[in-house]
């Protein structure tokens, strides 16, 4: 059997084509962000991947769960997270929720009926790295303790694209254990200005000054 990361590319190559044709690339990609988020619990993992489930019941299940009238929150939200994309939100929404949503479903019956449902995340991150490449964009993801409004973000993304020389998509996550500040997340590339980073460099130091000064003694 294929490795995980080998067969979500694999499928992931198989939906672009498909996007491509059809030009629903950026709605392909919020929905199966959105669904990606939906099936992405253990409890809702352990219930779909259940052999003791009849499969119908189980391809029932699916179908509820990341159903276009289940999922219209989550792809609002992943809509939200986008900047630069290719349709205007309102075009790629209503694609998002009807003829990609009728596709989507028919690729979660046949994860579920080969027993790789647990990985669509990954399809939707190898399907998202190619949608990139294939526009010349470069991914990052800005971490902060609060929402940043759109000044912050057009900021930071500017920055980005200062640093990178290519067109970002940029991707806005909150995270309230940064304290403060924020942290960039540029491909492999991580810069960390946040108070949790600050404090966590001084421990470091700390211990690494405490340890020198007990060899000392």
């Amino acid at each position: 059997m294929a490795r995980p990361t080998t067969a979500a590319r694999r499928y992931a190559e198989a939906v672009f084509e498909l996007a491509r044709r059809d030009g629903t690339e950026d709605a392909w990609a919020v929905a199966l962000e959105a669904s990606a988020e939906a099936l992405g619990s253990e409890a809702a993992l352990r219930l779909v991947e259940n052999p003791a489930i009849p499969f119908d019941d189980r391809r029932r299940a699916v179908a509820a769960v990341i159903g276009a009238g289940q999922i219209g929150d989550l792809i609002d939200d992943a809509l939200h997270r986008r900047r630069g994309l290719g349709a205007t939100i309102e075009v790629v929404r209503q694609a998002a929720t009807g003829p990609v949503a009728a596709q989507l479903d028919n690729l979660a019956g046949l994860l579920l009926q080969r027993r790789r449902i647990a990985l669509l995340p990954a399809i939707a991150v190898e399907y998202e790295r190619l949608l990139d490449r294939s526009r010349g964009i470069a991914a990052a993801t800005v971490s902060s303790a609060a929402r940043l409004d759109d000044a912050d973000e057009a900021a930071v993304r500017r920055r980005v694209e200062r640093m990178t020389g290519a067109t970002v998509r940029l991707v806005s996550v909150v995270d309230p254990s940064l304290i403060g500040g924020l942290t960039l997340q540029v491909g492999d590339r991580l810069l960390d200005a946040s108070v949790r980073g600050r404090l966590e460099r001084l421990r470091s130091q700390l211990v690494a000054g405490s340890r020198g000064t007990t060899r000392a003694g």
